[in-house]
């Protein structure tokens, strides 16, 4: 009987963005069930948007992809892993300078828990610049934002920054 293999993309996805997309529906395809989490980051300031919110526009943004769940965690990524049986962990790369990061996390959560393996996807090149943070700072200043995120965020986008910048 094969076993079923499922994943955990982390991130803080404020906000989700195209290129999350597209590692969100190539991993699906790798998996039998792709259960994306919005982790609390104590490193990242007061996002542009709440978690709930996040994982509202996540579940909108992946109602399309039949095994993706959408949740959210505060604690560590192993323990939440432990908790789920989760043994893979799912992260995208936009370029060479991503990777080193990823890498470095990948090994301390290899030596964290042994039985858990990252798997790296690379971002399609025409969503290689899109960022999270680019996004904020060309909403924030009133730039268009509409080709780098779903129908739904920048929706919602809009509304937050409708009448002025904030």
């Amino acid at each position: 009987m094969p076993v079923k293999a499922a994943a955990v993309y982390p991130g803080s996805f404020d906000p989700v963005t195209n290129g999350h997309l597209d590692i969100f529906e190539r991993a699906s395809k790798m998996f039998d069930e792709l259960v994306v989490c919005v982790f609390y980051n104590p490193n990242k300031h007061e996002g542009m948007f709440g978690v709930r919110e996040r994982v509202d526009m996540l579940k909108k943004a992946t109602g399309h992809i039949e095994n993706v769940r959408v949740t959210s965690c505060n604690g560590l990524l192993n323990e939440f892993c432990a908790k789920e049986k989760i043994n893979f962990v799912v992260r995208g790369l936009r370029a060479f300078s991503d990777f080193e990061y990823e890498f470095q996390r990948a090994l301390m959560l290899k030596s964290i828990d042994s039985n858990l393996e990252t798997v790296f996807i690379m971002t399609k090149p025409e969503f290689s610049y899109v960022s999270s943070s680019g996004v904020r700072e060309l909403a924030v200043f009133g730039g268009k934002v509409e080709d780098m995120v779903p129908r739904c965020v920048a929706d919602k986008i809009k509304k937050k920054f409708a009448g002025g910048k904030k």
